[in-house]
């Protein structure tokens, strides 16, 4: 009987049998860190800080301010601050002779505000969004008094409104003895000098607000009411205007607030005196000098907070609903 023995080489036995491989286990490095410590530090300061600075200098200010509005303090030690109620308010509304004039200058700026400069600034907006030559440089020369500072501003227009060697006494010749117009000085004048100087600035303002919500306008519509033959004021009352709404409010919420914050044109001019009393002026007068009534200075900020608030809230919330409802 002969027995067939089969000798197996070791290449043959090493090679495995056919079929799908096995897979190998990954091994779990664990999640890698997009931010290092280094970084959480720094980004945790540079959010970190400029909130409590804001909320330090802001809010609690403000809702310091309010408090101390129904006080009585002199500013010196802690202890001197005695609670008086509305008293500061009632004194304020009744026995304070230049409250009610300065809320009349205030309401009287916020109207040249919203009735001249306003309405200029949109006239340049359009304009300069027609890609006319030079309008870039035509945008830095009306946005530049923006950009300067108020006092030097106020400066500035001292030198034009000044009697002896003022621009407007020169040409007009009213630069003479005997012929002098006080533009700063005389009660009638003074309060209007000082709103062509604001208007100058404010015209500036609003022509770049304009001139971003113009840019953000559908060109098609401007197409479409092309081929429906509409003219150019009726294209722009039409069409163009309405799309501006958010423009339109960002524009008044400015002007309020740039009506009831100002202070620097009027205090480098003359103070607030002699017709220009302003509740800016007044918060102020009352709160920085030798006799210090920080109470009752805190008591007209808070006026001037609720009228800001009174005016701006309702529009908001009206723009906002009519918004949701289109």
């Amino acid at each position: 009987m002969t027995t067939d023995t089969t000798t197996k080489s070791p290449e043959a036995v090493a090679v495995p049998s056919p079929g799908p491989a096995p897979r190998k286990k990954r091994v779990t490095q664990g999640h890698r860190r997009l931010l290092t410590r280094r970084d959480r530090i720094t980004l945790a300061a540079m959010a970190g800080v400029p909130t409590v600075l804001h909320v330090a200098l802001v809010w609690l200010t403000a809702i310091a301010s309010i408090l101390l509005a129904f006080t009585t303090w002199d500013g010196i030690g802690f202890d001197s601050i005695k609670w008086v109620g509305l008293d500061n308010f009632d004194q304020l509304f009744s026995d304070n002779p230049q409250f009610w004039p300065a809320v009349q200058h205030n309401v009287i700026w916020f109207i040249v505000l919203i009735l001249i400069p306003t309405p200029f600034g949109l006239f340049l907006a359009v304009q300069l969004d027609k890609k006319i030559r030079f309008s870039r440089i035509y945008q830095t020369a009306f946005f530049l008094p923006v950009v300067i500072s108020m006092a030097c501003i106020g400066f500035v227009w001292q030198l034009v409104y000044n009697p002896d060697t003022g621009l407007i006494n020169s040409i007009i010749g009213a630069n003479k003895p005997g012929h002098y117009i006080d533009w700063i000085g005389d009660p009638k004048l003074n309060l209007w000098a000082i709103l062509i100087a604001a208007s100058w600035r404010h015209a500036g303002y609003m022509m770049i607000l304009y001139l971003a919500g113009l840019k953000g306008v559908d060109p098609s519509l401007r197409e479409a009411s092309a081929l429906d033959g509409a003219n150019e004021w009726q294209a722009f009352k039409n069409v163009i205007f309405p799309t501006l709404r958010p423009t339109n409010t960002v524009v008044l919420v400015v002007t309020i607030i740039e009506a009831l914050r100002a202070f620097d044109l009027v205090f480098v001019f003359n103070k607030g005196a002699q017709g220009t009393e302003l509740l800016s002026i007044l918060v102020t007068n009352n709160i920085i000098g030798e006799s210090s009534r920080i109470g009752y200075g805190s008591a007209i900020a808070f006026v001037l907070l609720v009228i800001s608030l009174a005016v701006i809230i309702p529009y908001l919330v009206a723009t906002f609903r009519k918004e949701r409802r289109a």
